[in-house]
């Protein structure tokens, strides 16, 4: 997701050797200080390890269970693909039948798209699959910064290292992306010309590898969580941490593929309008900065992301999978495939409203960026792992002093200091507003681009649904207290 930098209350770190001493300050609120005992470990208690090992089962259905994941496996690729013809041929508006007589001529011209302008070439293959194999080396010779995870109640509560490298490939990334372009090697406007045959590759790439790793998990015995619906496995996964070598998968895919490629999804647009228009709009070089910004965000703070829900607990599965190879950086990306193609007019700003829409992504991305910081680095702190690693930008107020906290029963100590004093998902609401403004960056030419931000908020709504109720089996009465101090899930006052 999104890499949606989703993240649950909860961190620690198991310590078998203090686990049955004495935990000092159980509740520290109000003007109490953190104070960190035995060594800086979190101590599970006996309770919290059944209560681990309990949520690590198959607790209950998701997304509509069996039902609900089949329809979206099948249904989000025909989404995508009607969203994008609709864009690339409908300027942008959308396209139904003209009447019962016209459905099927109308799904007849929807597929005659796909066929003809949406088909898998072997150039597309090499384009997309080359971006990938350049990631994953990048991945493996790049140099990094050596972070420990969070403890996994499946793994006995072990911690696993994470080569964080991901800045310097970036940068790699963009001296050869840069490089390619300037000496006409391969001109980066290739993507977006080549946009609906890049968009198929991907769905296949990651049904590929969906399969591979549902399958040979399976095979392997290391599955875990599992429902017993085939399917519904297939969706969520059966595997929690693969690794190829020195490199998680998992976290790889999520910084390296989506943000990467919808950062050069922007950037081709951004060409293709120079070459059309002879300039770029302000509204593009805005989409430039915001899909810049996240994926800078990324790389920059890629040691905060073992300390994340997607990291810790989700299992890598079509939803994952297929969501990082090709929904992010196919749909996320609709303002400027709809500017890439159509005249700057109609979608002209006034100079006040290019300030206010600026100045709105760059504070929504202010209180993100450290909010994300805050949360991720106090689970370091809890843990006594974390160490000051200076990488550009580093924002005020992105890591806590002396943070105020709840301390559980459970072992597990909730942040109720810095943004988190406010709401319990500031990351969420900051996060929302940024993709809205990805859709009113062309104000009301399409009501495509508000895809990304209509949808995000599903997701984000019920990803907390999940958070939320999975933290009130974890913590009981100390979620309860919780709720009772950080009163607000998403915006203070309101909701």
């Amino acid at each position: 997701m999104a890499h949606d930098g989703a993240a649950s209350p909860d961190d620690g770190k198991h310590d078998n050797a203090s686990s049955v001493r004495q935990r000092k300050n159980p509740i520290l609120t109000g003007d109490s200080k953190a104070v960190i005992v035995n060594g800086g470990h979190i101590v599970f208690s006996e309770l919290g390890m059944e209560v681990d090992k309990k949520l690590d089962t198959h607790q209950s259905w998701e997304f509509g269970g069996p039902p609900g994941v089949t329809a979206m496996i099948f249904g989000f690729p025909v989404l995508m693909y009607y969203l994008w013809i609709c864009l690339s041929f409908y300027g942008g508006q959308m396209a139904h039948p003209e009447s019962v007589d016209d459905i099927v001529p109308f799904l007849g011209r929807m597929w005659e798209h796909v066929k003809q302008d949406a088909a898998p070439t072997p150039y597309a293959f090499a384009i997309y699959t080359g971006l990938m194999a350049i990631q994953l080396l990048l991945a493996f010779i790049m140099p990094g910064y050596q972070q420990e995870g969070l403890p996994v109640p499946s793994l006995k509560y072990k911690t696993l290292m994470y080569n964080c490298n991901a800045l310097a490939s970036w940068y790699a990334t963009l001296i050869i992306a840069a490089a390619l372009h300037l000496t006409g090697t391969w001109r980066l406007t290739e993507i977006i010309d080549n946009f609906g045959s890049l968009m198929t590759v991907s769905m296949i790439w990651a049904n590929v590898v969906s399969i591979y790793m549902y399958v040979s998990t399976v095979v392997r015995g290391e599955q875990i969580r599992m429902s017993g619906n085939t399917i519904y496995d297939f969706f969520m996964g059966a595997c929690l941490n693969p690794r190829i070598g020195s490199v998680d998968l998992k976290m790889w895919a999520e910084v390296r593929i989506p943000w990467v490629l919808l950062f050069l999804i922007a950037v081709s647009g951004s060409c293709k309008q120079y070459d059309t228009f002879g300039y770029v709009t302000p509204n593009m070089a805005f989409m430039v900065l915001a899909t810049g910004l996240y994926i800078n965000a990324c790389a920059k703070g890629e040691e905060c992301i073992p300390q994340t829900w997607d990291m810790f607990h989700e299992k890598w599965g079509w939803m994952i999978i297929f969501w990082n190879f090709s929904g992010v950086p196919f749909t996320y990306c609709y303002s400027i495939v709809y500017m890439a193609a159509n005249d700057p007019k109609k979608y002209e700003f006034s100079t006040p409203i290019y300030i206010a829409l600026y100045t709105t992504l760059l504070c929504a991305y202010y209180v993100f960026d450290s909010s994300m910081s805050q949360k991720s680095r106090f689970r370091m702190q809890m843990q006594g792992t974390y160490k000051y690693r200076w990488t550009f930008p580093q924002l005020p107020w992105g890591t806590l002093t002396n943070p105020q906290y709840i301390q559980t029963e459970h072992g597990n100590r909730l942040l109720i200091s810095g943004w988190w004093r406010f709401a319990r998902k500031p990351n969420y609401s900051a996060d929302w507003i940024q993709s809205l403004t990805w859709g009113l960056c062309i104000g009301a030419a399409s009501p495509i681009p508000y895809f990304y931000p209509l949808f995000f908020l599903a997701v984000l709504t019920h990803r907390c649904g999940r958070d939320f109720e999975r933290c009130e089996l974890k913590y009981g009465k100390d979620w309860d207290k919780y709720c009772s101090i950080v009163r607000w899930r998403f915006i203070p006052g309101i909701y």
